[in-house]
């Protein structure tokens, strides 16, 4: 997890989500990055619940039928975990060795994990050093969570190298591509089918992360349930696709606000976590990125820049990454963008820093 062992062989980013599995290879350096491969494939209804893959055979096949269709030929995988088995803390301990630090973050941890220490992977990394004092970001993971998603791979034949976090792989996409300035305090969203992670950002140091249980599905769901829509209608209305005749729009509109109203909650509430949390000097979010498949929601961007007073953009995966129009199609690209963030972010687990 984190940002340690980062690989000098490529690997493919592999976002295995609740509705979809997306997987990306890059190849290059930052600053000269090329995206070599890119697949995408939904998954049945139900194939991963609450984060855990309930379907191992499912999820495999499609794994192999994206690395077939594709022609990607790198067995080495990057994935990813997230929801309720993650624990992401910022904490500060005394200044210590690295040694000391190594020997001693498994006490330190046990602090802030409400999970017994034997049955997690921890991993950590020091972001500050200053004179009395280390602050450490810890990431935490449930190891039969890891076990889950590792048999997947492995069933579709390949090798899980690279275990991170979505908000960590979401974090290095936007490092790479918008390369912030130090002071920029940015809230990444990434909605996904039904988890949202959220990682508030000071320049490139993550300051506060959160994983929450809300997510597209909740838009189809009430769409079905208040418009009586079948699920494939309510899939295309929630991204302005046609709707019935018999619908007024405003009933449509009326129907996403109220899931888009749940999100804008759950946001303010991790800013006000934030808040509490940071330093004095840490200062307030002044900008949201969001990306994932909700983003692609009509009006979602201009709605959360209503409610929270801010710019909220969709973030561009490929903002600093060449891709051959003549290998990807610019249409299907456009399509498929605002879902490859952490896919994005993966990949870049495997290319030269």
């Amino acid at each position: 997890m984190l940002k340690k062992g980062l690989g000098k062989k490529n690997l493919v980013g592999l976002d295995i989500g609740s509705s979809s599995i997306k997987a990306v290879e890059l190849s290059g350096k930052p600053g000269n990055l090329q995206l070599v491969s890119l697949g995408y494939e939904n998954l049945e209804p139900d194939t991963i619940v609450d984060g855990q893959i309930m379907e191992l055979n499912n999820v495999s096949n499609v794994i192999s039928n994206i690395f077939r269709e594709h022609q990607i030929k790198t067995e080495r995988i990057a994935a990813a975990v997230s929801g309720h088995s993650v624990i992401v803390k910022n904490i500060v301990v005394p200044q210590m060795s690295e040694e000391e630090l190594e020997e001693s973050i498994e006490w330190h941890a046990e602090e802030h994990i409400p999970f017994d220490i034997a049955d997690v992977s921890l991993d950590y990394q020091v972001t500050e050093s200053m004179p009395d004092a280390l602050h450490v970001l810890l990431a935490a993971c449930k190891r039969d969570k890891i076990a889950n998603l590792k048999q997947a791979i492995q069933l579709a034949g390949k090798q899980p190298a690279v275990i991170d976090v979505d908000a960590f792989a979401l974090q290095n996409c936007y490092e790479v591509n918008y390369q912030p300035p130090a002071n920029l305090v940015v809230a990444l969203l990434n909605v996904g089918a039904s988890t949202m992670n959220i990682n508030i950002l000071r320049g490139v140091r993550s300051v506060f992360t959160r994983d929450v249980s809300v997510g597209g599905n909740q838009y189809t769901s009430l769409l079905q349930k208040e418009l009586g829509l079948t699920y494939e209608q309510a899939e295309a209305v929630k991204r302005g696709g046609e709707a019935p005749s018999n619908l007024q729009p405003e009933d449509i509109d009326a129907a996403l606000e109220s899931v888009s109203d749940m999100l804008a909650l759950e946001i303010s509430k991790t800013f006000d976590f934030y808040r509490a949390t940071a330093d004095d000097n840490d200062g307030s979010v002044q900008k949201i990125l969001i990306s994932g498949g909700g983003s692609k929601l009509r009006g979602l961007p201009e709605f959360l820049s209503n409610r929270f007073e801010m710019p909220v953009e969709r973030l561009d995966p490929f903002r600093k990454i060449k891709v051959d129009a003549r290998r990807f199609d610019p249409e299907y690209m456009r399509e498929v963008v605002p879902e490859m963030a952490v896919a994005v972010g993966l990949a870049l687990r495997g290319v030269e820093a």
